[in-house]
């Protein structure tokens, strides 16, 4: 019996927030793996930020999200078959496998496909903790900030993947760090559960002076690490 695979497509360029319109469930046949290739059953999804722009047809750092074909994005799961000698049945992977449930392909391009430890570390994670937004974060504090016990850590998108990564790793290298969330909500989570020492709620403050009033006190010894993620109005206040 054949395998059939659920894909979601692109099939509409969006105008400005994503609907359910924008997109078509497919089900297409698996085919017989030729030499090289993998069959990979997807168990996890990432979705984020920028693959809204890439439903864009505009010109940006990478190339627009084609239509009529797999939305793209970042997956963790299970090879299932593989007729590529660097990969087995039951290996745990990562990759771009896209919106849908199995993913073919040739492995032997470099980087297409990386196997992945889950004896201590659930697979979900490789998308998110121990995943690009977790390296993203590691990178951007530990070799770029530096920061030093005791000094301030500032962090934009507090609540978001990469922000609440980089508080949690300041946290532990003994900062104080102030984030800053869209509404009371996301304070509260960026607080009361990655244990940021203060949230700034930004919706409220709508200009400069009131953010860089809100910055000064909950940064009563000035900021000496800022971690942007959004840019705008609340760079310039930081």
């Amino acid at each position: 019996m054949t395998t059939m695979n659920r894909q979601i497509l692109l099939a509409s360029r969006p105008a400005g927030e994503p609907s359910a319109d924008n997109f078509r469930l497919v089900e297409t046949p698996l085919p017989a793996l030729q030499e090289g290739q993998v069959l990979v059953r997807n168990h996890f999804l990432s979705l984020d930020p920028y693959m809204r722009g890439r439903m864009n047809d505009g010109k940006s750092y990478a190339q627009p999200q084609p239509l009529d074909a797999v939305m793209i994005g970042g997956t963790v799961g299970e090879v299932v078959e593989s007729k590529n000698a660097h990969f087995q049945a039951g290996d745990k992977v990562v990759g771009m496998g896209g919106w849908q449930e199995y993913l073919v392909v040739d492995a032997s391009q470099r980087g297409v496909l990386q196997k992945v430890d889950t004896t201590h570390i659930p697979l979900s994670a490789y998308l998110g903790a121990v995943g690009m937004p977790g390296v993203t974060g590691w990178y951007g504090l530990v070799k770029i900030i530096n920061p030093k016990a005791g000094e301030t850590v500032v962090v934009s998108a507090a609540s978001g993947a990469v922000g609440g990564a980089v508080g949690q790793l300041a946290k532990v290298r003994g900062c104080r760090v102030v984030g800053l969330a869209g509404g009371p909500e996301k304070c509260a989570q960026v607080v009361g559960e990655l244990g940021f020492d203060a949230c700034i709620d930004y919706k409220p403050l709508r200009d400069l002076k009131s953010l860089s009033a809100a910055l000064k006190e909950a940064a009563p010894k000035g900021i000496d690490g800022y971690f942007e993620n959004v840019g705008g109005v609340i760079l310039d206040a930081v």
